[in-house]
């Protein structure tokens, strides 16, 4: 991944248009509707995630018109392979790492009510599932349930790796090479304030922060966009592609429900103060890109040279 020289503000001002515009469109029914009770809500914030990428997509095809479009997107090319799978497996262990790692920060500065040794959380969650589901059998040890999940979260990181595409088309896929032109801490920083204003149509009608006001929640989701893109954009600049960040996005909507896992039955998790959401998780997180900011490692990787007839998506 380069600095991108190109003129930025036509390109910047309808890729901010579209993400925004469509967001708040497809998010639309629910403002009408039930909110986050309405039965539509889980496909339509499927929905929303497609959004930046639609705008990445209109950008790149309608208004920058480059010659390798899917290069300029971070979707190819696929090497050097070692450099793209090492890349991958930091992005299928990292944001579980940092969401467990919230948990014991949390719980160490009193604002996450644990229970790391029973469990208790967890019990019940499970035994909820199970009395939906009519289910009448002898649960496995509670152990074995957390690492049955575990090994799904692997599986999940997958199985969001496309929703979560959408998303990285756009905030890493075009907007943070574009804006790498500023420096890497302005990019970092800028493209994460985007992208957490982005969420604006969800968490205004109370999603990931349901007990906080509108104004509260949507600051904090700022704050943990800037701080989770910028782990995510360190995947998108140590690998010139979008896959790997694309890989961690999914991992970590696949690993989020560990934040509730570990907590004390009965309890309320208050997201403004403890799990990743809150400003307790990002301290580890912090630490970590303070740590690659001295190291260098938000240098871009060598960009590979294109190869004639082997992108796809080149124009004619």
């Amino acid at each position: 991944m380069t600095p991108d020289r190109r003129p930025l503000a036509l390109p910047l001002a309808v890729f901010l248009l579209l993400a925004f515009g469509l967001s708040w469109l497809v998010a639309l029914p629910l403002w009408l509707g039930d909110g986050l009770e309405d039965p539509l809500f889980y496909p339509l914030a499927v929905a929303v995630m497609a959004t930046p990428g639609i705008a990445a997509l209109a950008v790149v095809f309608f208004v920058e018109r480059p010659e390798h479009r899917a290069r300029e997107l971070g979707l190819w090319p696929l090497r050097p392979a070692r450099r793209l799978v090492g890349n991958l497996a930091l992005a299928l262990v990292v944001p579980v790492a940092l969401i467990l790692a919230a948990l014991p920060v949390g719980a160490a500065l009193g604002v996450y009510p644990a229970d790391f040794v029973h469990l208790s959380g967890f019990r019940e969650q499970v035994s909820a599932q199970m009395e939906a589901l009519g289910a009448e059998e002898a649960l496995p040890p509670v152990w074995v349930l957390l690492a049955a999940q575990l090994v799904t979260v692997a599986v999940g990181a997958f199985l969001n790796l496309l929703p979560a595409l959408g998303e990285e088309l756009g905030w890493r896929g075009w907007l943070l090479p574009r804006l790498y032109r500023f420096g890497a801490v302005p990019a970092l920083l800028a493209s994460g304030v985007v992208w957490g204003l982005w969420h604006a149509p969800l968490v205004l009608l109370g999603y990931n922060y349901p007990g906080a006001p509108g104004w509260l929640g949507l600051l904090m989701m700022v704050g943990m966009c800037v701080v989770v893109g910028t782990v995510f954009g360190w995947l998108r600049v140590r690998s010139g592609s979008v896959w790997p960040a694309a890989l961690a996005h999914g991992a970590f909507n696949a690993a989020i429900g560990f934040s509730f896992a570990f907590a004390r039955a009965g309890e309320t998790v208050d997201t403004v103060h403890a799990t990743i959401l809150g400003w307790s998780g990002w301290i580890v997180p912090l630490v970590l890109v303070a740590v690659l900011l001295a190291t260098g490692g938000f240098r871009p990787a060598p960009a590979e040279p294109a190869a004639a007839g082997e992108e796809p998506g080149s124009r004619a």
